[in-house]
């Protein structure tokens, strides 16, 4: 007994019913962002211009995505129904009645499922790592602006070895299964993922230093979640056991920290040299300012949109570059819905079978162009701010 099939409309409607609670998400969201625009500083700014708006709309579709994954996707991106194997769009399958809308893989598995799934990967690694890596550009790149000298000399200097060396290469170096046996990742990881609590803290000091009663509250706070999210990242050892990390999942998520830093770094620096010059940083010198209270409350608000910007590409980026990974077979586990990793299975019977490839290939494309759009209006923004 063969497969049967639905018609092509009939799998344009069907896509279009399962994303339902993203339409009503969507609905929700952009009709209160529109409502309240006025009262919404740089997020409602973004509805001014066509492109902020087709930004906004399309990162807000693959969030919602990612968050109600479970609802939109009919079968889990696992399993596999054998009579399903490279089944074609819109393949009803026997047993239930479910219908395969974007066909079956190589492995028997429900195309759709597994590009659903695949957001809520690419959108947890890849703004996750974008977000430590400006922690950690930023947070070296203050004082090498500020300071200048031999701290700016040795740094740079850090910075440049990292940007000069081929960035495929050292993603294949970091991201091998070799490396991944060794304690390397994880002390990359130590070090790194430390930048944020240091960071933190730091900004509370400053700023509340002769308020002993709130900057205890804060320093025990960001040391408490702080130390949560460290131990369960690094140590894969959260006593919630809400924070979990695979080997290879921590590998990528360290090279890509390490990779993007130090161009963080270098405009971070670009913008302290500039900044710094300005006579509201003179003022503040005058009154007695500590420098890094200077850094964090006089120079970096003043540096935000540029860095607005900056993250919303990297994480594009980021997306790619996974994607990437994916293809040469260095990113996540082979079973996992990740888009790169889809691409790359699908790719090996392209010549017979195309359409395993499109659904993942579309959803990255439609990410990265959204995140894109977004990146042009909060420029457009900065400029006239």
């Amino acid at each position: 007994m063969g497969v049967e099939y639905v018609g092509g409309f009939q799998v344009l409607l069907g896509v279009v019913a399962r994303f339902w609670p993203v339409w009503l998400a969507l609905a929700i969201v952009l009709g209160l962002s529109f409502a309240f625009k006025p009262k919404l500083g740089l997020y409602g700014h973004l509805f001014d211009t066509g492109v902020g708006i087709a930004g906004v709309t399309i990162c807000l579709f693959w969030m919602f995505t990612a968050i109600f994954a479970q609802t939109i996707s009919p079968f889990n991106p696992l399993a596999q129904i054998f009579v399903m194997k490279d089944a074609l769009p819109g393949a009803i399958e026997p047993s239930t009645g479910k219908v395969f809308l974007f066909g079956g893989d190589r492995l028997a598995r429900d195309i759709f499922s597994r590009m659903v799934y695949g957001s809520q990967i690419v959108l947890i690694i890849a703004p996750a790592a974008t977000l430590f890596a400006l922690m950690v550009g930023t947070t070296l790149g203050l004082p090498a602006g500020y300071y200048g000298g031999r701290i700016d000399t040795v740094l740079s200097f850090l910075a440049n070895l990292v940007l000069a060396f081929p960035v495929i290469l050292l993603f294949y170096l970091l991201v091998t299964p070799g490396i991944m046996d060794t304690p390397i990742p994880y002390a990359m990881a130590g070090v790194f993922f430390l930048f944020p609590i240091i960071f933190f803290c730091t900004l509370f000091y400053t700023r509340y230093k002769h308020r002993t009663g709130l900057l205890a509250i804060q320093i025990g706070l960001t040391l408490l979640i702080g130390g949560w999210i460290y131990f369960g990242l690094v140590f894969n050892a959260d006593p919630l056991g809400i924070i979990s990390i695979r080997p290879n999942e921590l590998n990528i998520f360290v090279a890509v920290v390490f990779a993007s830093s130090p161009g963080v770094f270098r405009i971070v620096r670009g913008l302290v040299m500039d900044i710094k010059t300005r006579d509201y940083v003179a003022a503040a010198q005058t009154r007695g300012e500590n420098p890094w209270y200077i850094m964090l409350w006089e120079v970096l608000p003043n540096a935000r949109g540029p860095l607005i910007v900056d993250v919303c590409l990297r994480i594009g980026y980021t997306t790619i570059l996974l994607g990437t990974l994916g293809y040469f077979g260095l990113g996540l586990a082979p079973e996992s819905p990740d888009w790169g990793t889809a691409i790359k299975e699908s790719s090996r019977l392209l010549r017979a079978f195309v359409h395993p490839a499109l659904p993942p290939v579309i959803a990255l494309m439609s990410f990265v162009l959204g995140l894109n759009l977004l990146a042009d209006a909060l420029r457009e923004q900065s400029l006239k701010d």
